[in-house]
């Protein structure tokens, strides 16, 4: 019985499973059926959506298409048109080009002729003439030569006659004591010691730092054998200076560090004050700033004597007298003090080159870019050049009113004179020699021959012997010129 009811229970069950399995399977059925008609519908409007997107993206491609189709031919036509215009263009070439080739012919044919002619014409003018071209050129030249010589040899004789009239020595005298009486500068004359004096015990200690100081500054130094003085030797007087400022300054409170530190920045702080006083002489001046290298050799200048005159303030008073000159003349007065101002910048080099000052700055100026008028004037002023202008002889003029003048200088009368005489007594000591003169202070040797005994070889090879024997018998800063004059003298006596 119950084995009965639980196989009844057991097909009620199944009865009712299957029952839901197919209501489960009806639901299914419809949902899928109306899954499948939305996705229909929704594929038909994605079909829709895609061929009217299609349809656009061809419409613009067909657009696209014509516009290119137009351009195309458009550049098309363009292209046509210049390639007939270049065709044009290369026939007008090929016809000019036709056209210069016989206008050349022609004018070859016509320069022939007429070289022809020319010929001609000449062989007719020179059998005329009776004598050649050739001949006739050196008649014409020689003839204009000689008349050049005369008109020199007179204008020479007018020159001479002026120089000889008492008014330009007078128009001369009046325009320096014009400047004079304006300028009032620097009238104090300066030393720059070459022996220091050292406080005891302090040479002991400068003795193992000397060769740096010798190495830094390019000078020697010699200390005393009893160390009480050192001596300061060298042709460099920026060196002198920073050498006697290292030395006071180890005096004073030693080296901070090292010593060649220390003298390091005495040299920079040395370079610094001399940039200082060239930009400063510019500025007193009032006259443009030169080349950096230039700026730097006129302040040198200040650590540079000259018979015990600081050339840093002879240049500027030179300048401002120059200036004045030039001013009473009408002529510039810039040119004339940057020119005077400049003259004296080759003494700050002779040390390291060899040769006259004048000639070593005047070089330097040319080479820097000064105008070849500064550059003259400076080459000048002490007659190693000719005075090409007259600015030249201004700044000769005003180098010896700045030096010449009372109390400017101080030497050695007796040393002075006998240089004179050793140089006279040289340069008269040759045969065929009439007399010598010292002149321009002992920078040059005027030595005057006899015309009859003397050649003008020999008048060249007698220079060359004087200077050898003056370099070999004197000591002497510098340079000393030797000229030795040959005149010739005509005279007849009329009656």
């Amino acid at each position: 019985m119950v084995r009965r009811r639980r196989l009844i229970d057991a097909r009620l069950r199944e009865q009712a499973l299957s029952a839901e399995l197919n209501a489960i399977r009806a639901t299914a059925q419809a949902e899928a059926a109306a899954a499948m008609s939305a996705a229909a519908g929704s594929a038909k409007e994605e079909v829709l959506e895609a061929r009217r997107v299609a349809q656009e993206e061809a419409l613009r491609i067909e657009r696209e298409l014509h516009r290119r189709e137009d351009e195309v031919a458009r550049r098309e036509a363009t292209s046509s048109a210049t390639e007939q215009r270049v065709i044009a263009r290369a026939a007008a070439v090929h016809e000019r080009e036709q056209g210069l080739k016989a206008f050349e012919a022609k004018k070859r044919e016509l320069d022939e002729a007429r070289k022809k002619i020319e010929v001609e014409v000449v062989d007719r003018l020179e059998d005329v003439a009776g004598e050649t071209r050739a001949d006739l050129r050196d008649r014409l030249v020689g003839e204009w030569v000689t008349e050049a010589k005369a008109r020199a040899a007179d204008e020479l004789r007018h020159i001479e006659q002026g120089l000889a009239d008492a008014e330009h020595g007078r128009e001369a005298k009046r325009v320096m004591g014009i400047a004079i009486q304006r300028y009032q500068g620097h009238y104090l004359t300066e030393r720059l010691l070459s022996n220091l004096p050292l406080p005891p015990g302090l040479g002991a200690r400068l003795v193992a730092d000397l060769p740096t100081l010798e190495e830094i500054a390019n000078i020697k130094l010699t200390l005393a054998d009893d160390e009480t003085s050192i001596r300061l030797e060298g042709q460099d007087s920026f060196g002198r200076e920073i050498a006697r400022r290292a030395i006071r300054k180890f005096e004073k409170q030693g080296w901070k560090g090292e010593a060649r530190g220390s003298v390091e920045r005495i040299k920079e702080e040395l370079e610094r004050e001399v940039v200082d006083l060239g930009r400063r002489a510019f500025k007193e001046l009032e006259i443009p700033r030169a080349h950096p290298d230039i700026v730097k050799l006129v302040g040198r200048l200040n650590w540079r004597t000259s018979y015990t005159q600081n050339q840093w303030k002879h240049a500027v008073e030179a300048a401002f007298l120059c200036g004045m000159m030039a001013s009473e003349l009408g002529l510039d007065i810039k040119i004339a003090r940057r020119a005077a101002l400049m003259h004296d910048i080759g003494k700050a080099l002779t040390h390291a080159i060899d040769g006259s000052h004048a000639v070593i700055g005047a070089d330097y100026a040319r080479r820097l870019g000064e105008a070849e008028i500064v550059a003259n004037a400076i080459g000048a002023h002490h007659a190693d050049e000719p005075c090409n202008t007259v600015y030249a002889s201004l700044v000769a003029a005003a180098d010896a009113m700045s030096g010449a003048r009372p109390g400017a200088r101080r030497e050695q009368t007796d040393n002075y004179v006998q240089k004179l005489d050793d140089l006279e007594r040289i340069g008269g000591s040759f045969a065929g020699v009439e007399r010598a003169f010292a002149v321009q202070g002992g920078r040059e040797v005027r030595v005057y021959v006899q015309e009859g005994r003397v050649t003008d070889e020999r008048a060249v090879e007698l220079s060359s012997q004087i200077a050898k024997q003056i370099s070999e018998e004197m000591t002497f800063p510098g340079q000393i010129k030797v000229t030795v004059i040959r005149e010739l003298r005509a005279v007849e006596v009329a009656g």
